[in-house]
């Protein structure tokens, strides 16, 4: 049997000195999707800055793409984000610089030194998202829903065994929110295994697939009729 791609067990997860989730259990196994819902405030967040390292797993046992999360210190922290692609709500990107070169300084950051090699692998995943013809353009120039594809290439540039999205759709419209969400199930029906949290319940009806939810400090897994 493969290793899960993500495995909690008794984890508390805690937001400076607050317990805010107890006792969280899941396995995430090869080529999953979940979603990950809940209410703002209910620990969404703070579980993804645990399984990126943002936060420390204090209690309870973690690892995530073989990475304990208990024992992570500080300087495993970028290898372990070499392993795992991150999207965020409000897309991250260096404004004062080109699509290209957003996808180029990552990969500088994450060890890669061929020029040639460099732009092979930041084309691939810009002819992933739509998003090649844009590559000279500075990120402010760019749509909401063009920034955050960008982000999800930014994601896939290591090749990651998981993509952990935080409200990937957030900041976007109803009609692009659906452009990204059809471009991330490409993504997972590429064999991409993948973590998502989202408010938007327009998504988990039209796409559907495991969903998780927290509530009053617990994490447990909704059926998907009673999720809308």
């Amino acid at each position: 049997m493969e290793k899960p791609v993500l495995h909690l067990e008794n984890a508390d997860i805690y937001q400076r000195d607050n317990l805010v989730l107890s006792k969280v259990n899941l396995t995430i196994n090869k080529g999953d999707f979940y979603y990950l819902i809940g209410k703002t405030g209910s620990g969404k967040s703070s579980l993804m800055k645990t399984l990126y390292g943002d936060l420390k797993l204090q209690r309870g046992t973690g690892t995530i793409v073989d990475f304990d999360l208990k024992k992570l210190k500080e300087k495993e922290i970028p290898f372990l984000r070499r392993k795992i692609g991150i999207v965020f709500q409000d897309f991250k990107l260096l404004s004062d610089r080109t699509v290209f070169e957003n996808l180029e300084f990552v990969l500088k950051a994450t060890g890669w030194k061929n020029k040639e090699e460099m732009k092979a692998k930041i084309n691939q995943v810009l002819e992933k998202v739509g998003m090649q013809s844009q590559y000279y353009k500075k990120t402010f120039e760019l749509s909401g829903g063009e920034q955050q594809r960008v982000a999800i290439a930014r994601a896939l540039l290591n090749d990651p065994e998981l993509i952990l999205a935080d409200e990937p759709t957030g900041n976007l419209d109803p009609k692009t929110s659906l452009e990204v969400m059809d471009l991330l199930n490409k993504i997972h029906k590429s064999g991409k295994t993948i973590l998502m949290a989202t408010h938007d319940y327009q998504l988990i009806v039209k796409f559907k697939h495991n969903t998780l939810k927290v509530e009053a400090g617990e994490l447990f897994e909704v059926a998907q009729q009673t999720t809308v």
